[in-house]
C-alpha cells in the first residue's frame, strides 16, 4: 500500500480545511511548545527533539501544539519519519480543557511535557501512540495504542508496521479519522485499528486541538499536515 491510499479512507464528502507543509519557521508561527524542545528544519521538514537528556525522564518529553481549533469530526493526515531511537511518538487530537475551556485557557495549570499532566490533568483528549520504541517490551513487540483521557483508558490497539530507524528509508503517512463516535487509524493506507466510543470511558469528545508528542531521546521529522472535515 502507498501513502496516497490514505485518501480512500477519508469520507468522500469531506473537504480540506487546513494544510501546513511544516517546511520552515513561518509555517509553525503560533505553534506552542510544552516542555523543553527544539524545532529545526534542516531537511525542509519540521524536526522535533528534546533539549533535555533522556535520563531526566518525563521532564525531558515535549508536546508541540498546532494553534488551530478543529471540529469534532475530522481526519488528520501527516508524514512522519523517526531519525533516532529509542523513544515514542504520539498524536493528541480532540484535545480541550476541562469544563469546556479552551486547551490554552490561562486559568488551566501549566503543562510542561510530563505525561500525567495530559491524561490526569485538566484536559480531555484522544491520543494515538504510533511509534513505540521506548522500553524493551515495546521494541520487541510493536503496537499502536489509542487512549482516551481524562484517565488513562486504553481503548484500542493494533499492529505497528513501521520499521526501526536503521531500516527506515522514507517517511510514512499517518491518518486518524474521527467521525461521530468512531475513531480509526491507518499508515500508508493500511487500516490498523478501529474503535467506537460507547461512553463508558467518559463523555464523547467534540472539537479541539492537535499536537505532536515525543519522548526523549527520539528525534523525528514531520511534514504535510492536512486536516479534513465535513
Amino acid at each position: 500500500m502507498t501513502a496516497q491510499q490514505n485518501k480512500a479512507l477519508i469520507p468522500e464528502q469531506w473537504r480540506e480545511i487546513y494544510r501546513n507543509t511544516l517546511t520552515g519557521p513561518e509555517q509553525t508561527a503560533g505553534f506552542r511548545m510544552e516542555g523543553d524542545g527544539a524545532v529545526t528544519f534542516p531537511m525542509g521538514r519540521l524536526r522535533l527533539e528534546s533539549t533535555r537528556a533522556a535520563s531526566e525522564g518525563q521532564k525531558a518529553n515535549v508536546v508541540f501544539w498546532c494553534p488551530e481549533v478543529f471540529p469534532g469530526d475530522l481526519a488528520v493526515s501527516w508524514t512522519f519519519r523517526p531519525l533516532r531511537e529509542p523513544g515514542l511518538a504520539i498524536l493528541f487530537f480532540a484535545a480541550a480543557g476541562a469544563g469546556g475551556k479552551d486547551l490554552f485557557d490561562p486559568s488551566l495549570p501549566v503543562r510542561t511535557g510530563e505525561y500525567d499532566q495530559y491524561h490526569h490533568g485538566e484536559m480531555n483528549a484522544f491520543h494515538i501512540s504510533y511509534f513505540r520504541r521506548m522500553w524493551e517490551e515495546e521494541r520487541s513487540f510493536h503496537t499502536c495504542n489509542l487512549r482516551k483521557s481524562y484517565g488513562f483508558h486504553l481503548v484500542a490497539q493494533g499492529a505497528d508496521p513501521l520499521p526501526d530507524v536503521a531500516d527506515m528509508n522514507e517517511a510514512y503517512e499517518m491518518l486518524v479519522v474521527k467521525q461521530g463516535a468512531a475513531v480509526t487509524f491507518a499508515i500508508n493506507g493500511l487500516p490498523l485499528l478501529q474503535w467506537t466510543d460507547d461512553g463508558s470511558c467518559g463523555p464523547l469528545l467534540a472539537g479541539g486541538r492537535i499536537g505532536f508528542r515525543q519522548m526523549a531521546p527520539l528525534i523525528a521529522e514531520y511534514s504535510d499536515l492536512i486536516v479534513y472535515a465535513p
